[in-house]
């Protein structure tokens, strides 16, 4: 089949973020101006750049109560930080349980009964059972085109990694299964790996 998104695709449920899969989860932790946290996942998201490191999320709806967004974009408007929490399958029902569209004087790491720790380079929480957490510094803000959407860029400027995921030195994906966002209501976990050697390495 062959279809134009404006013309509509004529299945039950859009295929398009089923197609853009496996996508990673960034579970993205936030101080408001008020010093309220705020934890939700979004999987529009990825790393971005090496060197700095840099990483993207992207913010596609809003709340009543938040105006032209979400409470994550709004809370790193005012303080320019944010922290990405890898998810791991283990955290499958926490991380689902912060999605739900609360009011914004709701905590979700109390909601999910989630132990918070502190970050080391930034003023923010962080997910404390998290493989790993990626502390980051606002650097862009782009409104994308279309109600609502906001693509949010940082640079990392502290990592943690649980050192229970890492064997010989590397990160062992089997130690924590990291979480997947496929299409509709499905996600997925990496349970196994590969390897292929580029060309000329």
């Amino acid at each position: 089949m062959f279809y134009r998104p404006e013309d509509g695709h004529g299945l039950p449920h859009n295929p398009f973020n089923a197609l853009v899969s496996p996508r990673p989860i960034g579970w993205i932790s936030t101080r408001g101006a008020d010093g309220s946290h705020n934890l939700a996942p979004y999987s529009f998201f990825n790393a971005v750049a090496y060197t700095p490191p840099q990483i993207m999320f992207a913010s596609t709806s809003a709340k009543e109560d938040r105006g032209d967004t979400k409470d994550s974009v709004a809370n790193i408007r005012a303080t320019g930080v944010f922290c990405v929490n890898i998810v791991s399958y283990a955290l499958r029902d926490a991380m689902n349980a912060t999605s739900g569209p609360w009011p914004r004087e709701t905590d979700e790491f109390a909601h999910a009964g989630l132990e918070k720790a502190g970050c080391e380079s930034i003023d923010c929480p962080r997910v404390a059972a998290a493989p790993a957490a990626l502390e980051c510094r606002l650097t862009e803000i782009v409104t994308l085109k279309g109600a609502h959407n906001f693509l949010v860029l940082g640079e990392v400027t502290g990592v943690h990694i649980d050192e229970a995921v890492l064997a010989e030195g590397l990160v062992d994906y089997a130690r924590y299964e990291p979480l997947t966002r496929l299409g509709y209501k499905d996600y997925a976990r990496i349970t196994e790996t590969f390897a292929l050697t580029r060309p000329g390495q």
